[in-house]
């Protein structure tokens, strides 16, 4: 099995103590550090390599978005907070997940599943395989290749270095940038409207001020430097 290193930070004794309670539940997390603020933790990210980040955001001096800001090279950040307005703000900032407080420990097993799920695909990634066909892409899946058409994609979700495909039938990962995607003719059709998601244009069925529902009932998020793309569909 493999091991994620990740720390903890939160000012609130009691919620750090139930993060790592939690944490030390799951056997595949190498906790190696807990901290009651960020200022602690930076000492301990300059000398290791952290996997993943338990992060609380509303602290003094440095908050938990400020110090994520300095910290996006560790591949996953999970946010804990009493705050969730926050929750736009954060997703733009690669975060994985976003818990609100009080935290339970299903809430805390879905994370971990998301966790070794991204870890699983970031391992298994391949690059990105040219199309041949204008409406067709193929996507390398170890020794395979396989099919997908471009009208049945989705949204693109990114992953750092990753993108997500994603069609109705599966989730398909590629090693490209979501920005360098974009940029390929063969997805002109879609239109970016977050850090982290791409949307097909018609498939959005409707657009408020925070996320748009896709068919099938998928919401994705907008993000705020992000909302004037979609003013060019209304």
């Amino acid at each position: 099995m493999a091991k994620f290193n990740c720390i903890i930070i939160d000012d609130d004794e009691i919620d750090r103590l139930t993060v790592l309670s939690f944490a030390k539940r799951f056997p595949n997390l190498n906790i190696l550090g807990v901290f009651e603020s960020a200022e602690e933790a930076l000492l301990v990210i300059e000398k290791e390599k952290i996997d993943i980040l338990f992060l609380d955001i509303d602290m003094p001096n440095l908050s938990g978005l400020d110090f994520r800001k300095n910290t996006l090279k560790i591949p996953v950040c999970i946010f804990i907070t009493a705050h969730p307005e926050h929750a736009v703000e954060s997703f733009e900032l690669d975060t994985l997940d976003f818990i609100v407080k009080p935290i339970k420990l299903d809430r805390f097993s879905q994370t971990m599943s998301r966790i070794e799920e991204f870890m699983e695909i970031k391992l298994k990634a391949q690059l990105f395989e040219a199309s041949i066909g204008g409406d067709t892409i193929y996507i390398k899946e170890g020794y395979e290749q396989t099919k997908v058409k471009l009208h049945d994609i989705l949204y693109l979700e990114a992953l750092k270095d990753y993108t997500l495909i994603v069609t109705n039938q599966k989730r398909h990962c590629v090693l490209s940038s979501i920005g360098a995607l974009l940029k390929e003719n063969h997805f002109q059709s879609f239109i970016r409207i977050h850090r982290s998601f791409a949307v097909q244009k018609q498939f959005i069925q409707k657009i408020n001020s925070q996320e748009i529902e896709l068919k099938n009932n998928v919401l994705i998020p907008i993000g705020r430097s992000y909302k004037d793309n979609l003013n060019t569909l209304l």
